[in-house]
């Protein structure tokens, strides 16, 4: 970053955090200071305000488009929080090291109620929760049909029956695979969180195939998942190589959605509908947090309306006893 403060934390990070988390702070922080270009010591409540204004302000060449979401025009909550969430850290640590007397992002905006009870106020970002889209049955059979290679079938199978991140796909060693007992152990969750889960017998299947049929046998790695063709065949396969896969079959199979997390989201979601335990569903996505996971509640809309059916009729007979007595 050019500046020792920042830079000494984010060596200080890069010893606590994930490595895509340091980068993700180097580069929030380096946005946030070509717009707020102080010192960092010198940084005050209302240059964070002046950020926030500057992040929310609609981009060039784009003033009159909006997003449906939230109608906002610039950059969404979510980004926003997340380079605020990058600033703040970098302040609570220059606290505790004594180069700063104060953090310079406010907790919130002051309300008659936290002026009074104390409290954090207003959020400075209001974010909009948005439910995740989910895969219908025949979409899930497009996808299938288009997909080509069993590699990418065990992929797609990894995510759609067992709610794998991305990340963790990617991650997964031979090694990690549970034969007989159709688990998987997920070395690396987000966070660094390790986790072993179980997966469909229908993705070991494919997998098997995968094994004996297209992985190169001279390939060096230990992932589970290779390139195989081009110049990095039989080495791991990168981010970039699965997303390609995936947006070829999306458009073979005429789909305009259905990205990584979305199959994920699919997954989670059916589990829930089929009756899955909120608990069990939050270790089964790796979740810290069950806040995380309660969002499931709310996508199945035959579920929710069949519990609904369920409560109503019972309060109608009740109601319908009492009219009769």
């Amino acid at each position: 970053m050019g500046h020792e403060l920042v830079d000494e934390f984010l060596s200080f990070a890069h010893g606590r955090a994930r490595p895509a988390t340091v980068r993700a702070y180097a580069h929030d922080l380096k946005v946030f200071f070509s717009i707020v270009r102080k010192d960092p010591v010198e940084v005050r409540p209302a240059d964070v305000l002046e950020f926030v204004r500057v992040q929310q302000r609609p981009r060039a060449g784009a003033e009159n488009v909006v997003r449906i979401s939230d109608g906002g025009a610039g950059l969404s909550a979510a980004t926003i929080k997340r380079r605020l969430a990058a600033v703040s850290s970098l302040y609570g640590y220059l606290v505790v090291r004594g180069a700063v007397g104060a953090n310079p992002v406010p907790r919130g905006l002051p309300t008659r109620k936290s002026r009074h009870r104390g409290g954090p106020g207003v959020p400075l970002v209001r974010g909009v929760r948005r439910l995740p889209r989910i895969l219908e049955p025949a979409e899930v059979e497009a996808l299938m049909g288009a997909l080509r290679r069993e590699r990418d079938r065990a992929i797609v199978q990894a995510m759609l029956l067992g709610g794998l991140r991305r990340c963790e796909v990617l991650g997964l060693r031979l090694e990690d695979l549970r034969l007989g007992e159709w688990r998987v152990f997920i070395a690396e969750g987000k966070g660094g969180h390790e986790r072993l889960v179980p997966v469909s017998e229908t993705f070991f299947a494919t997998v098997a195939r995968y094994l004996d049929r297209e992985r190169p046998p001279d390939a060096t790695t230990g992932r589970l998942f290779v390139a195989l063709q081009g110049p990095t065949r039989g080495r791991p396969l990168s981010v970039d190589g699965l997303d390609e896969m995936l947006t070829n079959a999306r458009a073979r199979a005429g789909l305009v959605h259905g990205t990584c997390h979305e199959l994920r989201h699919t997954c989670l979601t059916r589990l829930r509908e089929a009756g899955m335990p909120i608990e069990a569903l939050q270790a089964q996505a790796g979740h810290r947090s069950i806040a995380s996971t309660r969002i499931y509640l709310h996508l199945g809309a035959d579920w929710l309306a069949g519990e609904y059916r369920r409560a109503a009729e019972a309060i109608e007979a009740q109601a319908t006893i009492g009219a009769a007595r």
